[in-house]
């Protein structure tokens, strides 16, 4: 099918709230590396790899040669039955995870993998209240609705008891109206403000991503997690670490983000780019917390831990071990962010440049004084850079936030392409002086 004949029956046979990006959605016909290709045959160097999700790169042989061979062997049997792929991916797990974090409960998605461990949290702990964040997202379910805080994502007003939201550590767009580091990191305490003044006193999780990503790549302050974890377990919670996106060396240096912030939480979710683009979702927590569910019910996840796509997970942390593993994405973020900072001095339609390794977050806004959101600049600069064959992707409250996440794979040649691009993209908007 031709790019109309594949509109059209998204029109006619695909609810209308699918999100599509540009103005004239895009198909893709299939990928090789760090480039995808549409239908029509046009080229593009891909900077948001399947909302972060391609993170060794499309068809990479070492991802596609494991899954051609399970498939030839097994498909599924469910968790009924043991599988040398699920608990070797768990072992993998155990291995590169931090602290005492040992034992998996794989699913199918981060919205599953989320619902797991405030299940788990609330299993162990025996309470039910959960502390999330303000702009932070957990997915699609009724629950993850809840617990993201962001409104164009809480889908008809789903609402779940027990769920409370504190300031998230936005600096740039400080709730508290103070600049960091003078502010001593209030936003922090206000986890605890709310404890106590909106639950029981007691409560089951605090759940928080360390870089928010539907959010737009807010990164919260060095000192940030430890108060708001020695506060959580002050009051009897879990800290529950959403790692859905920051996962996998995507931060550089480690192999999961929340140990730029040395912190070891007690539960751990993660999905996105755990295997390249097969669906896969995993809580992973201690032995005791993990222990703490026996006698307390049954549940199974029909497709968790299905044989293909852990073994597209093994093929896909080979890949980042000997081709993308966290010093690379280090060494090739740093060299990205670089030259972002150098179009924040250039451009004032950019307020920040924020985010780790190779997950960089451009602010736009109208003004860098007022920081006035720039939505409908957003629009045009996407128009320009697909016109000029790179995709990115966006977010953030209001909009107005460029996320930028290539493939782990990505080498400082691809960096510097997508720059030019991003460079002549932004002159083209900042000429229109929107």
């Amino acid at each position: 099918m031709n790019t109309q004949e594949i509109l059209e029956k998204q029109k006619k046979y695909l609810w209308p709230n699918h999100l599509l990006y540009y103005t004239e959605p895009l198909p893709l016909d299939h990928g090789d590396g760090m480039y995808v290709w549409d239908v029509e045959g046009n080229q593009y160097l891909d900077f948001f790899g399947g909302i972060l999700t391609t993170s060794v790169g499309h068809n990479n042989p070492k991802v596609t040669g494991r899954v051609r061979e399970q498939v030839g062997k097994l498909i599924h049997s469910s968790t009924l039955y043991p599988n040398q792929n699920h608990v070797a991916l768990a072992e993998k797990l155990a291995e590169i995870t931090p602290g005492n974090l040992q034992t998996s409960y794989f699913t199918n998605s981060g919205t599953e993998a989320d619902e797991t461990a405030v299940m788990l949290a609330k299993g162990y702990t025996g309470q039910q209240e959960v502390i999330a964040l303000r702009h932070g997202y957990s997915g699609r379910s009724a629950l993850a609705m809840s617990l993201t805080g962001h409104a164009g994502w809480r889908v008809g007003g789903t609402h779940i008891l027990g769920i409370k939201h504190a300031m998230n550590p936005y600096c740039y767009r400080c709730p508290l109206k103070m600049t960091y580091p003078d502010c001593g990191v209030a936003c922090a305490e206000d986890v605890e403000e709310v404890i106590k003044t909106t639950t029981s006193g007691k409560i089951a999780a605090f759940l928080a991503e360390p870089i928010q990503g539907v959010g737009g790549f807010v990164t919260a302050p060095p000192e940030y997690f430890k108060i708001a974890v020695e506060i959580t377990h002050h009051y009897g919670g879990l800290f529950i670490c959403d790692e859905v996106q920051t996962g996998f060396g995507r931060t550089g240096d480690k192999w999961f983000g929340i140990e730029h912030w040395d912190v070891v939480p007690d539960i751990m979710t993660m999905a996105k780019g755990i295997a390249n683009g097969l669906p896969m979702g995993n809580t992973i927590t201690t032995t005791e917390i993990a222990e703490g569910m026996v006698g307390k019910g049954l549940t199974i996840s029909t497709f968790g831990g299905n044989p293909v796509s852990t073994a597209a997970a093994l093929g896909t942390i080979e890949a980042m071990e000997e081709e993308a593993n966290p010093q690379h994405v280090a060494t090739v973020g740093s060299h990205f962010r670089a030259g972002l900072e150098k179009m924040w001095e250039k451009y004032p339609l950019i307020g920040e440049v924020r985010g780790k390794g190779l997950m960089q977050g451009v602010e736009m806004v109208k003004d860098q004084k007022s920081k006035e959101p720039a939505t409908e600049a957003v629009g045009f600069l996407f128009e320009e850079t697909r016109k000029r064959g790179l995709l990115i992707g966006k977010g953030g409250l209001y909009n107005n936030v460029l996320r930028i996440a290539p493939p782990l794979i990505a080498t400082k040649e691809h960096v510097d392409k997508a720059l030019d691009i991003l460079d002549h993209a932004f002159a083209q908007v900042h000429e229109m002086n929107l």
